[in-house]
């Protein structure tokens, strides 16, 4: 699968980005939910290693649900996952995570790309366990580069992010426990290779960088806090409370709340 790639390489880039890094800097407070780096890299490392257990062990992975399910009770999310790797932090952390990255991207890049794995929620395929696994890859990565000052360079591989967009937009608003209201706006988005990526056919229209629809629809970004032109009440709707990704409904960061330092 294309996608096995293309989460090994967002991975790949992460990694690259944080690995001058000292085990200090690490400690570093985010502006996502006053996460650290560490907070960060846990996260990934932790669901990485259950999205390899739900391929390779669904009974593993079921030991593992449970686990969570009883450390996150009356705790936060962090503190379960600094546990269940045994406070692993810092450098040596970074060295497991992009090696468990690795095994998983190696693993999912010859798995039948229809299997049905086991997921906190409804099953899901291959193909979309993995491209999950690459949108919450780069979401994450965007708080880092944000506290590191870094400008980040995307490639067209965030495709996979804008369609889970386009697929969530409906899902966006039922799991509000809202109406849909109207058909999909249509998306005239200008990839960072510049090809323009056409979805829709709404007669209202969201134009611009794809990079920073993938920010509004991952909720790292307010859409008023990027460039992004939205024509139409329900364009204006949706982009106010896009979510790709899968859980509760959450609402976006406020105006101006996360951006690169």
């Amino acid at each position: 699968m294309q996608q096995a790639q293309d989460f090994l390489d967002e991975s790949e880039a992460l990694a690259t980005l944080v690995s001058g890094l000292s085990d200090a800097d690490f400690e570093q407070q985010t502006q996502f939910k006053h996460w650290t780096i560490n907070n960060i890299i846990r996260h990934l490392h932790g669901w990485n290693i259950a999205v390899g257990l739900s391929l390779e062990s669904p009974d593993a992975f079921e030991d593992f649900l449970r686990e969570m399910a009883s450390g996150i009770r009356g705790g936060r999310l962090p503190d379960f996952e600094a546990r269940y790797l045994d406070g692993l932090s810092g450098v040596a952390l970074q060295e497991q995570w992009i090696e468990k990255a690795r095994a998983v991207a190696a693993s999912f890049g010859q798995a039948d790309p229809k299997l049905r794995l086991k997921w906190v929620g409804p099953d899901m395929s291959a193909i979309s366990s993995i491209t999950a696994r690459l949108m919450e890859t780069w979401a994450h990565a965007q708080a880092v580069y944000d506290v590191l000052g870094v400008e980040r360079v995307d490639s067209d591989r965030i495709g996979n992010i804008v369609r889970l967009g386009v697929n969530t937009y409906g899902w966006t608003f039922k799991n509000r426990g809202e109406d849909v209201p109207g058909p999909m706006p249509r998306l005239r988005l200008t990839a960072p290779s510049s090809a323009i990526w056409d979805y829709g056919e709404g007669e209202d229209l969201i134009e611009g960088s794809a990079s920073e629809f993938c920010q509004v629809v991952t909720q790292c970004r307010n859409i008023a806090d990027t460039g992004l032109s939205v024509s139409g009440p329900v364009a204006t709707n949706w982009m106010a409370v896009a979510q790709c990704f899968a859980g509760p409904a959450q609402d976006p960061p406020p105006k101006g709340a996360r951006h690169r330092a």
